[in-house]
């Protein structure tokens, strides 16, 4: 399963099988993903919205022109919060309305304007199923990379036997993952180094960073969803190993050298994400630095440069490096590139509060013939969409 952390929105329209969403629902969230409920005013005949609310554990949302809502622009908040969209049920009708391109309600709306994966689970009788408008509205939205699960066949709750059922919620929670795992890495193997590092000053201060790890440890899920073997060599950060990661905790850049080089050789790909320290104090107190003058001056030496030893290997992995600037982004960014002989670099924008301890960010790609902005979204797309960036410059394409 790759849904664990993936913001689900679930849309219900009006069909009796949308007493089926409450057990998807519930299914969804025990595979480890975040559920937001959206109910069309159909779906509101069948199925209470408080049911859904107790099983998501968020408030649904009913009303296109919900005024408390639409103050801070509520449906395009929530179409950028999904990692993907499922309809389930989706009714005949509501297929005719996506396929011409409605937006006459939230969830049609939502469908619009989010650019996350879109998939439907159509539920209806046999005949509205084989109808030739149904079947076209379904070649249509397929044609538009929109993911049809099913339906089934099976009997029918107007007493009728055939194609029409929506499929069962184990099954379509086994589809919605299988959307993450893209295969882009299959067969390789891939380091990620992530988090920030500590330099001691003494036995109980040390010299850090304001990394949080985040981008590190999506990356490192994005890989896993694209097939890849994923090494995490990690500095402290609060966060869990991503599901089929191998993690090696380290705490110093010394420490983050000597992890990544001991499994260098086993890689294909490495991506060094880490908020590594340029700088540790050249002396490290036995004992606490007491408060005693007036100033304190420190001694600093330079730390290992994992990024260019990775780079100056032979034979070398794929070399991705991580840049975090405060201005002249892009010549800074290409300085490192071109000096430390990397494949290509992502660099971020860090002033005013960006890019470090938040939970979305934007980045600008570069290589040495290339460029590719990334726009600012949630850390766990932004890591699906460089993984894919990368694995397409690895093959060549």
């Amino acid at each position: 399963m790759y849904l664990q952390g993936k913001h689900i929105l679930l849309g219900v329209t009006g069909g009796i099988a949308a007493y089926k969403a409450c057990e998807l629902t519930r299914r969804l969230r025990d595979a480890g993903a975040i559920v937001r409920v959206v109910m069309t005013r159909a779906a509101l005949e069948f199925v209470t919205p408080l049911s859904f609310q107790a099983l998501s554990g968020h408030p649904v949302r009913t009303d296109l022109f919900d005024e408390q809502a639409e103050a801070g622009m509520g449906h395009i908040e929530l179409a950028r919060w999904a990692d993907a969209v499922l309809v389930a049920p989706c009714s005949a009708d509501f297929m005719a309305r996506l396929a011409a391109g409605r937006a006459d309600d939230l969830l049609s709306t939502l469908c619009l304007a989010s650019d996350a994966p879109l998939a439907i689970a159509p539920a209806m009788n046999r005949q509205m199923w084989a109808n030739a408008a149904t079947q076209a509205n379904r070649d249509a939205l397929g044609a538009r990379g929109v993911s049809i699960f099913g339906p089934a066949s099976g009997e029918q709750a107007c007493g009728e036997t055939g194609e029409g059922r929506m499929l069962e919620a184990a099954e379509l929670v086994e589809r919605l993952s299988a959307l993450f795992a893209t295969g882009a890495l299959a067969g390789r193997t891939v380091l990620i180094s992530a988090g920030p590092t500590r330099e001691a000053l003494d036995p109980v201060r040390y010299l850090s960073n304001r990394s949080s790890g985040r981008m590190g440890y999506a990356l490192a899920e994005a890989a896993r969803e694209a097939g890849a073997r994923v090494l995490l060599v990690s500095g402290p950060v609060a966060l869990p190993t991503p599901r089929g990661v191998e993690r090696i905790e380290v705490e110093s850049a010394a420490q983050m050298f000597d992890a990544v080089m001991a499994r260098i050789d086993e890689v294909d790909l490495f991506i060094g994400a880490a908020a590594v320290a340029d700088y540790r104090p050249a002396a490290v107190a036995g004992q606490k630095i007491k408060k005693t003058a007036s100033q304190l001056t420190l001694e600093l030496e330079r730390t290992p440069d994992i990024l260019a030893a990775v780079a100056a290997r032979e034979p070398r992995p794929f070399v991705v490096g991580f840049a975090a600037e405060t201005q002249d982004l892009e010549a800074h960014a290409r300085d490192k590139l071109s000096r430390k002989h990397l494949d290509m670099i992502a660099a971020n924008d860090v002033s005013a509060g960006r890019g470090f301890d938040v939970e979305d960010n934007a980045l600008e790609v570069f290589w040495a013939d290339g460029h590719a902005s990334l726009p600012q979204q949630s850390k766990a797309r932004l890591a699906r969409e460089l993984v894919a960036l990368i694995a397409g410059r690895m093959s060549g394409a």
